[in-house]
């Protein structure tokens, strides 16, 4: 077994990396960039080697810095995590020339597989069903016009060195497919150095399913059940499960023993994924291979009970895997949810920043329920603008779906996250969808419930009145405590009151205290609007950001933040501007005027920090509504900016090469 190895990433990854190396007594080096410096998974490591400046182009994607720091610290072997060098088989072969173990797959494979286009190639001469697709070179936007003609709208552009959802495009029409394909070729030079494409039919309705494989260098290779990854925004995975709800067993056993045929094609030699899409019918078809770790290998961990990465360096050492497919048993229901550096309620922009607070619920066992916390980051961490946006990756397993999905939902309510916008009341939103616990799902299935973006969910009756309960709980304290102070010439609020308004949102509902004291903890009952009195009891201080307790019995955990006038409170993917007032305050508050905000309709604000990558357009120009305006690039990903109306430029006040801030003024027209 190795004695020490150098983990040639950062971020969670790498975290998570170095957590099972160290259970298996191995040492570990990191490696980082000017960003990273006070990373976290600097900070585990055993020893750290820097690499380079914040770019991952001059750091982490260059192979010569991480054989150097190998040579440097004596690491016997790299693990790859995913993404930046973890499926490029020119790394692999150098590895090799130094005497350094790659812990992966071989050469062979990743060149057989890590290719979008000859992997496709593969896997149909090896008899796998693949989709319809032009898998030549494709050589320029008329070409690709073409090309998609014959196969028939829609059509799926994609980068071939690519993943993640990075350089990849849906085109409906033969006006999207030109834009497609420059936009998919521009992201995929950019982010892989690689900017051929292909194009293949794109299934309607389809789900996203992969198979995890896990082969030794010996002769065996077994799956290890399927992950459900249907839940997607740009083709870039959200929310994972493990099992799917959709496979039976007869599916699920042809899709694994197809993805174990193509591994041992292949020569595969540690873990790896077979991505299938899947019809409505229980067709499935490779979409590709992934020669590496995935981002969601969690949920298999956690239904298998199977170390993945502890195998990957099993593998690599030379050992035998020590388990067969008899063995593999699906245990319970596992989900992961990506927390996301990015703004859901801007159409989820890519948000940086500091982390000021990072709160996540505690991991463990708790009775039925596993939580778990995949991260790479820590309160006081930056979220740079120059990597992926993912913050962390928040997974719960329980005996079965419907217990899995509420425990992730109380996990995302106690997820405490200040400093950033962050994809956390979407996640909570989504746990309450009827079609996702139903398990109806689809790649579309976003973009179908949330065509105009996501906003907040709106309460009802009986989520108005536990939004009043903690508003009016918390209030009582605040007035409590106030009048403990020593000094005062009067109390605050004198005897206890016992009525009250809460507001929430923009309604006002009566509160009525009809038993109980103030204290903490605090138990006290409340008749909201007239309803039938509820206890409410918490031992929540001032100044916690979560308020933890019951309203009528039921368990509540709810994100309380300071607001101007008031409090900030969201609870399953709800949030609400909440006050409790005195009567009279309440009847005043109503006759304020309502401050309206600037009109900003006749600019074009930079919607998230970002590199501007081109202007389309110039001074005094006539523009027609859905015109491209301007390409501004954040955390990898292009974002187009397109005129909403028939307008002129007036005036340009950013040029390419710019570094903007959120709502930055990029252009002003009439």
């Amino acid at each position: 077994m190795f004695k020490k190895i150098l983990i040639a990433n950062r971020g969670e990854i790498a975290c998570r990396v170095i957590k099972t190396a160290r259970k298996m007594g191995i040492a570990t080096v990191a490696v980082y960039s000017d960003a990273d410096r006070d990373a976290m998974h600097v900070e585990m490591a055993d020893e750290a080697v820097h690499i380079g400046p914040p770019p991952a182009a001059q750091s982490y994607l260059l192979p010569e810095k991480v054989i150097a720091a190998c040579k440097e610290t004596g690491a016997e072997a790299v693990h790859p995590g995913y993404g930046f060098l973890s499926e490029r088989a020119s790394f692999c072969e150098a590895l090799e020339k130094q005497g350094i173990v790659f812990i992966g797959p071989k050469p062979k494979a990743i060149k057989a597989m890590g290719d979008k286009i000859e992997s496709k190639k593969f896997a149909s001469q090896a008899k796998v069903s693949t989709v319809p697709g032009w898998l030549g070179v494709i050589e320029d936007a008329d070409h690709a016009e073409r090309i998609a003609g014959e196969i028939g709208y829609p059509v799926m552009i994609k980068a071939s060195a690519g993943g993640g959802g990075k350089g990849m495009r849906i085109a409906w029409s033969k006006a999207e497919v030109r834009d497609g394909f420059e936009r998919a070729r521009s992201e995929a030079k950019s982010s892989f150095g690689d900017d051929r494409v292909f194009i293949e039919k794109f299934v309607v309705d389809p789900r996203h399913i992969e198979i995890q494989v896990l082969a030794d260098a010996h002769g065996t290779a077994l799956y290890l059940g399927e992950r459900e990854c249907s839940i997607q925004r740009r083709n870039q995975k959200v929310v994972e499960e493990a099992p799917s709800p959709f496979l039976d067993a007869k599916t699920r056993k042809a899709m694994g023993e197809q993805a174990v045929a193509l591994a041992k094609a292949v020569d595969y030699q540690s873990a790896g994924t077979v991505e299938f899409i899947v019809d409505k019918d229980k067709n499935f078809y490779f979409l590709e291979m992934n020669t590496r770790l995935q981002v969601e290998h969690p949920v298999t961990e956690l239904v298998t009970g199977i170390d993945l990465v502890e195998q990957m360096i099993r593998v690599a050492a030379g050992e035998k895997l020590g388990i067969k497919q008899s063995d593999v048993k699906l245990n319970g229901w596992a989900v992961e949810s990506r927390l996301y550096a990015e703004d859901p309620f801007r159409n989820f922009l890519p948000s940086i920043g500091r982390l000021t607070r990072y709160r996540p619920p505690e991991e463990g066992t708790f009775g039925d329920i596993v939580v778990r916390n995949d991260t790479g980051v820590a309160e006081g961490s930056e979220i740079s603008m120059f990597y992926d946006p993912m913050v962390a990756k928040l997974c719960t397993w329980a005996p079965n779906r419907l217990a899995a999905i509420d425990a992730m939902s109380e996990a995302l309510d106690r997820f405490v996250v200040d400093g950033i916008e962050h994809n956390i009341p979407f996640l909570s939103a989504l746990m309450q969808h009827p079609r996702w616990r139903e398990g109806r799902l689809s790649t579309g299935f976003i973009a179908e419930e949330y065509p105009d973006g996501f906003s907040p969910v709106a309460p009802d009756g009986e989520e108005k009145a536990v939004f009043a309960a903690v508003a009016t709980a918390i209030e009582l304290l605040r007035r409590d405590r106030l009048d403990r102070l020593s000094g005062r010439l009067a109390p605050h609020s004198g005897h206890l009151k016992r009525d009250w308004v809460a507001k929430i949102g923009a309604d006002y509902l009566p509160v009525e205290i009809v038993d109980g004291m103030i204290s903490i903890p605090m138990e006290v009952d409340l008749s909201i609007d007239g309803g039938k009195p509820l206890t409410v009891a918490s031992d929540w201080r001032s100044g916690d950001a979560i308020w933890q307790g019951t309203v009528g019995g039921n368990s509540i955990a709810a994100q309380i933040r300071p607001a101007l006038n008031g409090l900030r409170i969201a609870w399953k993917g709800m949030s609400v501007a909440a006050r409790a007032m005195l009567p009279r305050t309440a009847e005043l508050e109503r006759l304020m005027p309502e401050k309206l905000p600037p009109d900003t309709s006749k600019m074009l604000l930079c919607p998230m920090p970002g590199l501007v990558v081109s202007i389309a357009v110039a001074e005094g120009q006539e523009v027609k509504a859905g015109e491209t305006l301007a390409v501004v690039e954040a955390m990898k990903m292009e974002n187009v900016l397109r005129a909403e109306r028939d307008l002129t430029i007036v005036k340009l006040n950013a040029k390419p090469g710019d570094s903007l801030a959120v709502d930055a003024v990029i252009m002003e027209f009439a």
